[in-house]
């Protein structure tokens, strides 16, 4: 027992890069896209409607849903789309045609999460690169090339494995949340006003404002949970508790600190809503951002495609796809694996995805769609 409490805080560690990567780049995007969606001014009603929308989306989406009743249904300790779907298969019995139902949801469920194994690299490294545009305007057309040259660097060394850096992206990502806890909570100091957003009010207020049309906002707040999907997946791997701890101690308190802290710099600097996120810092920490930026959402890309390579074997062993090379990048972890075709592929779809949307903005209602679909359908085979 005392060895296992010695190790609960190490695996804590480790979840950071492999499980919460993707949402823990979120605050990138998230609160320029609500903007953005309804071409909304920053004003201080709009932002504490926005924020508590947010917040409230995490608690009650991640917090609740996910860490509290999701993760409890698991398959001999798997979690995932693919393994809730055989425990709701299950649960329904020999019915054929319910059955053929609950298959059918969850390989759709599956086929998004490829979807999101597609833009999760593409709208996590152009919103890093966007950084520069704060930096200087004249480094814009750099943004692209550069999104293009790390994506691309990424998938090429997908053959060689993770295995000898992958002990690097807990820590690494640690240094990020710090980061956004530190930035966050340095702009509430200065607008303490901001912390009325905690109120739920102020969200059924923002609907009562903008009526039905305020609909169309929750299409971008759904973009601060993206990668809640991962506590569930990554459950086999790390257990429960690890996953539990991290959230509720650490990354969700930075999260909120984060995205109260853009608003917090919004309300007293109205002009900084393009990339609110990189306003948070000083001039001359804009390019460091940039870089550290580059590197979380780098880790935040590898876990994505490690579970997209993770998803595929799941569905060779159940006889869903054709049969594909699967080669084995480590001695000593059985999950470690490279599937070459795969990667020709998603590497592709992903360049596509840069070049035909171009911003980070223009691609984050594709990416809700795929995140709201991928969470239905989780919702659906749970009440089976």
């Amino acid at each position: 027992m005392n060895d296992q409490k010695e190790t609960l805080p190490l695996l804590a560690m480790a979840t950071l890069g492999v499980v919460f990567g993707d949402i823990g780049t979120s605050p990138l995007y998230t609160l320029s896209a609500c903007l953005s969606a309804m071409s909304l001014p920053p004003t201080a009603a709009n932002l504490q409607g926005i924020l508590s929308l947010i917040f409230w989306t995490l608690v009650l989406v991640v917090s609740v849903k996910y860490a509290g009743v999701i993760m409890r249904a698991n398959n001999q300790g798997e979690g995932g789309v693919m393994a809730l779907t055989a425990l709701a298969a299950h649960a329904t019995g020999h019915s054929g045609r319910l059955r053929w139902w609950i298959l059918s949801i969850g390989l759709l469920g599956a086929a998004l999460f490829y979807g999101d194994s597609i833009i999760t690299p593409a709208i996590s490294v152009l919103s890093a690169m966007e950084g520069m545009e704060v930096a200087s305007p004249a480094w814009k057309p750099l943004v692209l090339p550069l999104a293009l040259g790390v994506i691309i660097g990424l998938f090429l060394v997908q053959r060689r494995g993770t295995a000898a850096i992958s002990h690097l992206f807990g820590p690494s990502m640690l240094v990020w949340f710090l980061l956004l806890f530190g930035s966050g909570l340095t702009w509430i100091i200065a607008d303490p006003q901001i912390l009325l957003a905690l109120n739920p009010w102020y969200a059924l207020h923002f609907f009562g404002i903008h009526g039905i049309g305020g609909l169309v906002i929750l299409g971008a707040v759904v973009l601060a949970v993206t990668g809640a999907e991962a506590l569930y997946a990554d459950m086999g791997h790390f257990g429960a508790r690890p996953i539990r701890m991290a959230w509720y101690f650490l990354v969700l308190p930075a999260l909120a600190l984060n995205y109260l802290g853009q608003g917090a710099l919004l309300e007293i600097n109205p002009s900084a809503a393009q990339n609110p996120f990189f306003r948070l810092f000083p001039a001359w920490a804009t390019l460091p951002m940039v870089v550290i930026s580059g590197i979380a959402t780098v880790i935040a890309s590898q876990a994505v495609i490690s579970g997209a390579y993770s998803a595929t074997r799941q569905a060779l062993l159940l006889g869903y796809v054709p049969r594909l090379t699967i080669i084995h990048t480590s001695a000593s972890e059985r999950g470690q694996i490279y599937l070459p075709g795969l990667n020709g592929v998603l590497m592709v779809a992903v360049i596509a995805a840069i070049l035909w949307f171009g911003s980070s903005n223009a691609l984050s209602f594709a990416y809700g769609t795929a995140v709201t679909g991928t969470m239905l359908l989780t919702t659906v085979l749970v009440f089976f």
